[in-house]
């Protein structure tokens, strides 16, 4: 299959904070979640593939072009929505147009207008008085105007009350309907990645944790419960996040080792918000131990 984009051994430092050697890449014709915990470096990621951010290592191609040396090529066939509006608020429909066209050789202002109508959007109402999914919406048909080939979207569901993510993922779902096209979601609401994404990559305090396809993620862990008594010897240093308490334990487990289980012991699939909430009691974990 052929990339629409690829991170090859990316770092970024900050103080308190760096990308450690990031690597991962989505095909053309799907959708990847991205997600993470708060602080694991979703945006940083998100903004270096941008150029909005200067690379200390590594390389990142979009279309097959250099994220440094291509940026305004690149941008020309990329859609960017944001969680917080970047338009002036005092400005209406019409005059955001007029604001963005000049910079999209393939801007579409019929297209833009049958968004607008589609979405319900006033074209004469400043933007700041929007609802914030309305808010999502205008940033969504500035985005598609210029029909682009790529859609990175950062948090774009947070904050928005269910009818509008429903409506956001519907958008989403037919935008990549043309197998040449590619979505790159970044969201805390796993269910919304379960839903839509056939690719995820977790980021977990700035490395990589797992990048694949979702269902072989959710194959890979299962949750695991009983009597900390019945738990196989050899087993418990691969268990991830465990958990004791009064009447038993919970864990997540790799799937190969469900076959060394005893019966005694309960597993069930995890979810990706399950398996984010284990990795971070991992960590506390050894936030204790040292």
């Amino acid at each position: 299959m052929e990339n629409i984009l690829e991170i090859n051994g990316l770092c970024k430092k900050y103080e308190g904070f760096s990308l450690k050697d990031i690597s991962f890449s989505l095909p053309k014709g799907y959708i990847m979640g991205f997600v993470g915990e708060n602080g694991s470096g979703k945006t940083t990621t998100i903004r270096s593939i941008l150029n909005m951010a200067k690379l200390d290592s590594g390389s990142i191609s979009v279309f097959g072009l250099d994220s440094v040396t291509d940026t305004v090529a690149i941008k020309q066939r990329l859609g960017v929505v944001f969680d917080s509006l970047y338009m002036g608020e005092h400005l209406n429909a019409k005059q955001v147009e007029r604001q963005l066209k000049p910079f999209y050789e393939n801007w579409d202002s019929d297209y833009f207008a049958k968004m607008l109508k589609d979405f319900g959007l006033p074209d004469n109402k400043p933007v700041g008085d929007f609802s914030k999914g309305m808010k999502m919406k205008i940033m969504i048909a500035a985005a598609l105007a210029h029909h682009p080939e790529l859609i990175i979207l950062d948090e774009p569901t947070s904050g928005l009350d269910p009818v509008a993510r429903d409506e956001l993922l519907d958008i989403l779902g037919e935008f990549i309907e043309d197998e040449n096209r590619g979505v790159l979601f970044s969201t805390h609401i796993t269910a919304d990645v379960e839903r839509i994404a056939d690719y995820v990559t977790i980021l977990h305090n700035g490395k990589v944790w797992f990048t694949g396809t979702k269902d072989d993620l959710t194959e890979m862990y299962a949750i695991l419960k009983g009597d900390p008594d019945d738990i196989p010897a050899g087993i418990s240093e691969k268990l991830i996040g465990y958990h004791k308490y009064r009447n038993g334990f919970d864990a997540l487990i790799p799937g190969t080792e469900l076959k060394n289980i005893p019966d005694s012991l309960e597993h069930e699939k995890a979810t990706i918000d399950e398996i984010l909430v284990y990795i971070a009691k991992e960590d506390k974990k050894h936030e204790r131990d040292t």
